[in-house]
């Protein structure tokens, strides 16, 4: 998940923050005037320097989807070198260690950053330095959300900081496109640690402006459209699976949305045939569908199965089938459960407390992410970004700042939500 894409949802769809904001949590008031946490503060800034080099360090591992175990392991190894001490790797590959809290009987906090990127086996992942800008693809969604979490444990540990609550610090696989979420459907499937978890915190993209309260629900088709095939001009008048393919996308356009809840729908990828004289045996229309409602993804959903039904029944019976009909079959490629989490109280209103505290025009909005799984569960989820700013995510020129004042403010708003989210 890019932070360009926290801004353009901000821009569409998120309001402004109601006139009368929630108070801010006395956990964090306590928290923000000790002591304690101005070391953790000094600490962050001190530790700059080598958190800037983890993040380059991370971000030339490739970690193309179903490709992060090389990362994983590096990862892992620095945890264990930032005073981790029970390090695991679990069946998928989600990189796991527990800080411990004084009440073990509680249900952990999580805090999660995901290992994988959107780029695929090859790209070129060098690292490119002018100043203080940093650019390669990867490294603001989600090389530095990786390195965060590394000097948030250092700082706690500095500053001598214990929660309530255990904090698991996870580093995921699977949060992009083709992944599916599959780190965190692990991570909180049966019987698997999450389930216990009190809430949970994804960091992910660069800012500290946004907090996602609303995880964007999604439901991805690959629809095969087969037919008999033939030669152009001698086979000319049978079926044709490229015309119900093409009626599916016009009919798909026709579909009305609200915009509140946001609901869209994409025709994304086209292929098939095998010659520009053959009419095609196979043509495929792979669909995207996003809303924050499920109600919304299903109905979207039927009416796209109807549109390609009916095209497909309509290319039957106005053309020849004395070689075979028009067949369709649906594979589903994708499928992202929607939840909220709730924004006057609890974890998000703590969250926006925390960002406001350092100065930010904060605001909720609605987004796809890890937190997305957890949402959904009923397990109070959101996610945050890692401080600095960045651009471009998910594009080969992605880019992010590190200067130190900018990264520090962001990472501390974002430690103490952390801390005290463990602290309830």
């Amino acid at each position: 998940m890019s932070a360009s894409l926290f801004l353009l949802a901000a821009a569409a769809t998120a309001s402004p923050p109601a006139p009368q904001e929630p108070a801010a949590p006395p956990v964090l008031v306590k928290l923000l005037a000790s002591d304690r946490f101005e070391t953790a503060k000094a600490a962050l800034r001190a530790d700059h320097a080598r958190l800037v080099d983890e993040i380059i360090a991370l971000t030339e591992i490739p970690a193309p989807p179903f490709g992060e175990s090389e990362r994983g392991r590096a990862f892992a190894d620095l945890m264990r070198k930032s005073g981790f001490a029970d390090v695991t790797t679990d069946a998928v590959g989600n990189v796991v260690a527990n800080r411990p809290g004084r009440n073990r009987k509680l249900g952990p906090l999580i805090v999660a950053a995901h290992l994988d990127t959107v780029f695929p086996k090859g790209t070129d992942v060098t690292v490119k330095r002018e100043g203080t800008r940093l650019m390669a693809p990867g490294i603001g969604d989600d090389s530095r959300g990786l390195a965060v979490l590394l000097a948030f444990h250092r700082a706690l540990d500095k500053a001598g900081i214990e929660t309530d609550r255990d904090i698991m610090f996870v580093g995921n696989v699977g949060e992009e496109g083709p992944g599916d979420l599959r780190g965190m459907r692990h991570l909180f499937g049966e019987g698997q640690p999450g389930r216990k978890a009190a809430a949970f915190i994804s960091i992910d993209s660069s800012g500290a402006e946004t907090i996602v309260t609303r995880g964007v629900g999604s439901r991805r088709h690959h629809i095969i459209f087969n037919g008999p095939g033939g030669h152009s001009f001698d086979k000319f008048g049978i079926v044709n699976p490229m015309v119900p393919l093409a009626k599916t996308v016009t009919g798909l356009y026709t579909i009305t949305v609200p915009g509140d809840p946001r609901t869209t729908y994409s025709a994304s990828v086209v292929g098939g045939g095998t010659s520009v004289n053959t009419i095609p045996p196979r043509v495929f229309l792979d669909v995207d569908i996003r809303s924050v409602s499920p109600a919304e993804v299903e109905r979207v959903d039927g009416e796209l199965r109807a549109i390609v039904d009916r095209a497909v029944a309509e290319e039957n019976a106005t053309r020849d089938t004395s070689r075979g009909t028009v067949s369709v079959t649906f594979e589903r490629i994708g499928e992202r459960p929607a939840g909220q989490t709730d924004e006057k109280a609890g974890l998000g209103a703590l969250a926006f407390a925390a960002s406001r505290a350092f100065g930010y025009k904060t605001r909720f909005i609605p987004v796809s992410t890890d937190a997305n799984v957890p949402m959904n569960l009923g397990i109070p989820a959101i996610a945050i970004g890692s401080g600095g700013s960045g651009g471009a995510e998910h594009s080969p020129d992605e880019w992010i700042d590190v200067e130190i004042e900018e990264s520090v403010r962001g990472m501390s708003a974002g430690l103490a939500t952390v801390i005290a989210a463990a602290s309830r």
